[in-house]
């Protein structure tokens, strides 16, 4: 994919630069009385997936938002939220680092402003917990950490073991104002591979998802308008690259091939 290869090319040698200023400054970080502990640890900059769709969210049907689970993950550390109805559930789940199980006593700490909420960067509960959590969802719901059936967050105390164990593995989406999804879809030291497998899962995904009744963002929907409008790849500290829609379509014969 060429807009990848450009995009891993710019990473690299962003890379490179950074460690050349790095060693230039050893005499002034020496100077300074700082001591340099162990290698350089480079940026690892976010790879950044941007899909325009041809749908209104305004429309019933047209409003994407969900959750799947990509090959080699997203390459983030996830903080998590995890609701439960038993409060000594927090003893016996073993939540990775940065994530907090919280049951009834959290959720009341969440209506009296002594549960901190800030740092999260998802949420999830089990079914019996969402009736508690129902009067906490004006303040957990603007930040983005109300759990929702669309977006697989509410999952059985079965499937909590493994739900935390794949935190990291999982990306969400929605569209916005505008039919655009944003995802990042892993990071600059991942291989072209491991990112080229993330897109195709994505890809996949996605059009698992699409609208079966219609869509488009002009006054009438058709069942038959052109879905992916455009798209485009970045890192997180370089410019955006436009992606060829045929090798992104899983319809297409070219998809995640290169077009002759």
């Amino acid at each position: 994919m060429e807009a990848l290869d450009k995009v891993m090319q710019e990473m690299q040698q962003r890379r490179e630069k950074r460690l050349v200023k790095w060693n230039r400054n050893a005499d002034v970080r020496r100077a300074k009385g700082i001591k340099d502990e162990g290698e350089y640890r480079n940026v690892d900059e976010t790879v950044e997936f941007a899909l325009n769709l041809n749908l209104d969210p305004r429309k019933p049907g047209q409003a994407l938002r969900g959750s799947m689970s990509l090959p080699h993950g997203t390459g983030k550390v996830v903080k998590a939220l995890i609701f439960v109805d038993d409060d000594d559930m927090e003893l016996q789940l073993q939540a990775p680092k940065g994530t907090t199980v919280g049951g009834p006593k959290f959720i009341q700490g969440i209506l009296e402003g002594t549960s901190g909420i800030d740092g999260y960067d998802r949420a999830y509960a089990t079914p019996e917990a969402m009736s508690r959590l129902q009067k906490a969802a004006r303040l957990l719901g603007p930040k983005g950490l109300y759990p929702n059936a669309k977006t697989d967050t509410i999952v059985t105390m079965e499937k909590l073991p493994q739900v935390l164990k794949s935190l990291d593995s999982v990306v969400t989406y929605r569209t916005d104002k505008q039919g655009i999804i944003h995802a990042g879809i892993g990071k600059g030291s991942f291989s072209s591979e491991q990112l080229l497998d993330n897109i195709r899962t994505f890809m996949n995904g996605i059009q698992e998802v699409k609208p079966t009744e219609g869509h488009g963002k002009g006054k009438k929907s058709s069942t038959n308008a052109k879905f992916y409008l455009s798209a485009f790849l970045a890192s997180s500290k370089g410019p955006s690259q436009k992606i060829d829609l045929r090798t992104l379509d899983p319809t297409s014969t070219f998809f995640m091939a290169t077009p002759s």
